[in-house]
């Protein structure tokens, strides 16, 4: 009895929340009334599907077929094939898409940090095997980026993951010394140059045959995780692995499961 009433307490202050400051879903603008997640209703957060299985083993990016792996688990994309990353492997664990994408920018660019907690519990709940892991880093914000933003989305993620799995957190070690653009304004050929020479360690002796899991919000071009894990790896580290909550895809090989939804939610987003 005692627990029933503990658990249904934060749903009853909620409502009561919501119906003295009415909140929107930032999706769909249905009103929110006992939704456990800030900013969006539970009908719109439950339509965050996961990538296709069919992807590279290296830089998890999704092949156009499944018939990609399905006789060779370990196949890699043409672009890992003629340029290795620095790291072993990369997870990256959803599409890029609205609500996701909503809730990301919501999250990084204006500072509605309660939404931490619930994309970590999305990171956590597909989680791969990473029982070889001895450090967790989040990819460092530059300090000027830093200061106007006031927090690192990467560690907020990666605080709660390094809590799930029991796996200390380095935040301090790894650090961007080099201000430069936004990736998202740059070509690829820009990125790599914008990006070259960016990351350095505070105590490079500190990570010394360490196996580590880089943590960032969102997977594009993977420019910045693998100079980050090239960082690493030349200053004596074990095998760097990657995981990132989002990624950005092309539209042809998004799953016609999700663009249903995503017409649904957002009309017009096939065009007319």
């Amino acid at each position: 009895m005692t627990r029933s009433l503990s658990e249904s307490v934060p749903g009853f202050l909620r409502q009561a929340v919501r119906f003295l400051l009415p909140v929107e879903c930032a999706v769909c603008g249905s009103p929110l009334t006992d939704d456990p997640i800030p900013h969006f209703c539970t009908g719109c957060w439950g339509t965050i599907a996961s990538l296709p299985h069919s992807r590279c083993a290296r830089c998890a990016r999704p092949f156009a077929s499944p018939v990609a792996t399905a006789y060779s688990p370990n196949h890699v994309c043409q672009s890992c094939a003629e340029r290795p990353p620095s790291y072993s492997k990369a997870w990256t664990l959803y599409p890029y898409l609205s609500p996701l994408q909503d809730a990301i920018c919501l999250f990084k660019y204006r500072g509605k940090v309660a939404l931490a907690a619930p994309l970590a519990r999305l990171m956590i709940d597909r989680l791969p095997p990473l029982d070889s892991v001895d450090l967790i880093m989040p990819v460092p914000l530059h300090i000027q980026r830093l200061r106007e933003r006031e927090f690192n989305q990467s560690l907020l993620l990666a605080d709660r993951i390094g809590a799930h799995l029991d796996t200390p957190v380095s935040f301090a070690n790894l650090i961007r010394i080099a201000p430069s653009p936004a990736q998202t304004t740059l070509s690829r050929k820009g990125r790599l140059k914008n990006l070259r020479g960016a990351f350095a360690l505070r105590d490079p002796g500190s990570i010394a045959g360490k196996r580590i899991l880089l943590i960032d919000d969102v997977f594009t071009t993977g420019t910045t995780v693998n100079e980050c894990a090239k960082t690493l790896r030349k200053a004596g580290s074990g095998n760097v692995f990657v995981l990132t909550l989002g990624r950005t895809i092309d539209a042809g090989m998004i799953p016609d499961r999700i663009l249903v939804r995503q017409t649904h939610h957002t009309p017009g987003l096939l065009g007319d």
